[in-house]
C-alpha cells in the first residue's frame, strides 16, 4: 500500500506491499493527503495488488505476423516527480505523488529468435495537479541487441534520451514538447476514459512502435475518437458488457492504433490494434514492405495479486491461472 494511498484511505498496510525492492526498517518520510478518488477507485487501486492481464499476440515485424503474448501489469505507487523513481522508504526532501504505473510486456519469436519488450509508464494519480505523465521508458531486446529509451517531463519538456546498437541510431538525446503520449494514453483510459483527448491533436507516438520502425520520436499529429466498439474479436471479462474504442489515426505514417476496453470501471482493456506498414530507413538503405499489416492483442485472463511476493515455486500455480507462458504457446 503506498503511503499516500495509506493516508489517503485509512488503510494501514505497510509501504512494502507495493515495493519490488523496498528495504525493511528503512524510515517512511511524511507525505500530505492525496488528492480524493472514489471510494470505488481506492478500493481497486490501493487494495495492496496490482491487477495483471495476459493476452495473446499477433506482433507485426519484418513483413509478417509472429505468434507470442503480451502482459500488462497496472499498479499504483509513490513516485518522486523530481528524481522520477518510486519512493522505496528511504530520506528525501521530495513530497511524493501517487501514480498509476503501467508495465507492458511482449514476448514473441521472429523466425529462429525472440524479442523481448518492456515499457513502463508513470502517469500521476491527481491529474490536475499534473496534467502530464511524469516518465517513460522502454527496452527493446533481441539476439541482435538491444535499444533503451526514456522520456522524462522537466521543465514542461519532455527529454529523450535513446540508446541503439544500429550506427545509423546509436546515442540521441533531444527535447521535445509537452504534448500528449500515446504511451501514457493506457494508463488515462484507466483512471477516467471521459478525460482521453479527442479529435486533432499533437502527440508523441508510442516508443515501441517507433523503435521498431526505427523512426526518431517527435511531435506528430493525429485524429483520435472514442466510440462504442463495433466488432466481436475483443470480448469483455462479463458476457453483455459494453466495449468501446479508443482510435488513432496517424495521417503522416499511414497508421491506426485502436485500443479497446470495458466502459464500466475499471475499465478493463480488452485489446488492441496496431495497423502500420514495415517499411524501414536506417541512413540511406530502406527495409520493408508498404503493405500494413496488423499487430493484435486479445485478453485471455485478468488476475489480482501481490505478485512481487509471490515469487517462489509453489507461486507458479498463479502463473497458470494467468496463462503466462513466456511465449504465447
Amino acid at each position: 500500500m503506498p503511503l499516500l494511498s495509506r493516508l489517503a484511505t485509512g488503510f494501514s498496510l505497510p509501504l512494502l506491499l507495493l515495493a519490488c525492492s523496498t528495504k525493511p526498517g528503512q524510515p517512511t518520510p511524511t507525505a500530505p493527503v492525496a488528492t480524493p478518488v472514489s471510494a470505488e477507485f481506492s478500493r481497486y487501486w490501493y487494495a495492496g495488488q496490482a491487477e495483471l492481464s495476459r493476452y495473446q499476440l499477433q506482433q507485426n515485424r519484418y513483413d509478417d505476423v509472429h505468434p507470442g503474448e503480451a502482459v500488462l501489469v497496472f499498479v499504483t505507487e509513490d513516485f518522486l516527480p523530481v528524481q522520477q523513481v518510486k519512493m522505496e522508504g528511504g530520506p528525501t526532501t521530495e513530497t511524493p505523488v501517487s501514480v498509476l504505473k503501467m508495465n507492458q510486456m511482449r514476448r514473441f519469436t521472429t523466425g529462429i529468435y525472440d524479442y523481448s519488450i518492456n515499457t513502463s509508464v508513470f502517469t500521476p494519480v491527481p491529474a490536475s495537479q499534473f496534467p502530464h505523465t511524469l516518465k517513460v521508458a522502454t527496452s527493446v531486446q533481441d539476439w541482435c541487441g538491444q535499444t533503451y529509451t526514456q522520456l522524462n517531463l522537466r521543465r514542461q519538456k519532455y527529454h529523450l534520451g535513446a540508446h541503439s546498437y544500429f550506427q545509423q541510431e546509436a546515442d540521441q538525446t533531444d527535447s521535445l514538447d509537452a504534448v500528449v503520449l500515446e504511451d501514457e494514453l493506457w494508463n488515462r483510459l484507466r483512471l477516467d476514459p471521459r478525460a482521453l483527448p479527442v479529435g486533432e491533436l499533437r502527440i508523441i507516438p508510442g516508443t515501441v512502435v517507433s523503435r521498431l520502425r526505427h523512426q526518431p520520436l517527435r511531435v506528430e499529429t493525429a485524429r483520435a475518437t472514442l466510440t462504442p466498439y463495433q466488432g466481436s474479436i475483443f470480448k469483455p471479462a462479463q458476457a453483455g458488457a459494453a466495449l468501446q474504442a479508443y482510435t488513432l489515426s496517424y495521417p503522416t505514417t499511414n497508421r491506426t492504433l485502436t485500443i479497446v476496453f470495458e466502459s464500466a470501471f475499471p475499465y478493463l482493456i480488452a485489446g488492441w490494434e496496431d495497423t502500420y506498414d514495415g517499411q524501414m530507413k536506417l541512413g540511406n538503405q530502406t527495409f520493408g514492405s508498404a503493405k500494413p499489416l496488423t499487430t493484435r492483442a486479445i485478453r485471455t485472463a485478468t488476475l489480482k495479486s501481490d505478485y512481487w511476493q509471490r515469487h517462489t515455486r509453489p507461486d507458479s500455480v498463479l502463473r497458470r491461472q494467468l496463462g503466462a507462458t513466456g511465449f504465447g504457446k
